[in-house]
C-alpha cells in the first residue's frame, strides 16, 4: 500500500478544501454532497451524535448560518492507497479563545471523495496541540 501518493493526496486535499469552504460559507448543498449518502455515515459534533446521512442532512438544514468563520491552526491529510484518507485540523472560530478539532475519514466512491465519518470537539486550552 502506498501512503500519500502525490496524485491521491492532491485529490483529497482539494476535496477537503471544498468541504472547508462550504462549511464556512454555509453551502449546505455542497456539504451534503461531500458526505457519503448512506445510513452508515457518522458525524459526531460538539453537541450532537448523528447516525446516517439523513440525520446529518437534517442537522445541516437546521444549523444557523452565522458565526461559522474559522481559522485553521494546523492541518494533516494522509492517504492510504488509492481509496482511503484521513484528515484532521485544529481550528479557532473567529472571536473564540478555545480550539476546536475536526477529524474525518474519506473514501473514494463512484461519485468521488466522500466523508464517511467525522468528529468535531472543543478543547478548553488555548494552546494548539500538535497533530503531527
Amino acid at each position: 500500500m502506498i501512503v500519500d501518493d502525490p496524485i491521491v493526496l492532491s485529490e483529497v486535499t482539494a476535496a477537503f478544501g471544498r468541504y472547508e469552504q462550504a462549511l464556512v460559507s454555509n453551502d449546505v448543498h455542497e456539504l451534503d454532497r461531500l458526505f457519503w449518502n448512506d445510513g452508515r455515515t457518522l458525524r459526531f459534533g460538539a453537541t450532537e451524535n448523528l447516525f446516517g446521512y439523513d440525520q446529518i442532512q437534517q442537522f445541516r438544514a437546521q444549523r444557523p448560518g452565522q458565526g461559522l468563520a474559522r481559522d485553521v491552526v494546523e492541518r494533516a491529510v494522509t492517504t492510504f492507497g488509492n481509496d482511503m484518507a484521513s484528515t484532521a485540523i485544529v481550528f479557532r472560530r473567529t472571536g473564540e479563545r478555545r480550539l476546536g478539532r475536526q477529524t474525518q475519514c474519506w473514501v473514494r466512491t463512484p461519485q468521488g471523495w466522500r466523508v464517511v465519518a467525522a468528529h468535531v470537539s472543543w478543547m478548553d486550552s488555548g494552546t494548539p496541540p500538535s497533530i503531527r
